[in-house]
């Protein structure tokens, strides 16, 4: 076997060592990136200030919602903040932070609000601690714990919105649709009529398949909705689960919001 000699040798294994070395960083670096944290919703589970707990506003938590887009969205429960955020280095830099500007409900949460916004601004730390998010700022420690997102099956969904292309528009009248999804078999309400058939999941795409629909004459609002959720239970269909809410897209584009 063919062994370098001497100097060769030594520099041979120098230029391996280093090799690793910046594997191993990119793999670090990667890791505090945000892609462990984006698209997840955190909500706090223990706020500390000088070391001793905090006590948010009664009924209140703080939550933390990274988009998949590269945004912060953050609520202490009165105002809406947003803006574009990098988690690069273990810190949490907020650009451009806005906010809602609703009038709170009491002074507390104005005063949460005010909070949280400045330990925002003040590039916190951050870090995952197994599933938690644990923000760090001046004097001041956040633990948040992952959202789990609405899962397809069980329960059931509520129509909320109708989709056309990039519109999202209230749902007519305020019909109330719903679908149920279980072990491979889809019911709906359509707001008029009764549907059931088959269903398959492929990744984001749902195939559905044999559905019946009962033929019963209703207003122009249930048949508004009925022609919407029809539109999504014929064939294939995109789907997302963002958070509480199921979004169902035909290829044209159109189809409908659910929550449960």
């Amino acid at each position: 076997m063919f062994r370098p000699h001497g100097m060769s040798y030594r520099v041979l294994v120098a230029v391996i060592a280093v090799a690793l070395l910046a594997t191993g960083c990119g793999n670090r670096s990667a890791g505090q990136g945000g892609n462990d944290v984006r698209g997840k919703v955190f909500k706090s589970t223990a706020v500390t200030e000088q070391g001793k707990p905090r006590a948010l506003v009664e009924g209140t938590v703080i939550e933390l919602h990274f988009t998949e887009d590269g945004r912060l969205i953050a609520n202490a429960g009165c105002n809406m903040m947003q803006g574009p955020v990098t988690l690069d280095g273990g810190k949490l830099a907020v650009a451009d932070l806005s906010s809602t500007a609703m009038g709170c409900p009491s002074p507390d949460l104005h005063k949460q609000d005010e909070w949280l916004s400045k330990l925002l601004a003040a590039t916190p730390s951050w870090k995952l601690d197994g599933t938690d998010l644990v923000v760090t700022g001046p004097n001041t420690e956040i633990v948040l714990s992952a959202e789990a997102p609405a899962l397809l099956e069980g329960g059931t969904w509520k129509l909320t919105s109708l989709v056309q292309a990039d519109a999202v528009s209230s749902v007519p009248g305020g019909v109330p649709a719903t679908m149920q999804f279980q072990d491979g078999k889809v019911s709906a309400f359509t707001g008029c009529n009764n549907a059931s058939g088959s269903y398959k999941v492929d990744g984001q795409t749902i195939a559905f398949d044999s559905v019946s629909v009962t033929y019963k004459a209703c207003g122009p609002d249930e048949m508004a909705a009925e022609k919407a959720v029809l539109g999504v239970l014929a064939g294939q269909v995109k789907y997302r689960i963002d958070r509480s809410s199921l979004i169902l897209t035909n290829a044209k584009g159109e189809g409908v919001q659910l929550r449960k």
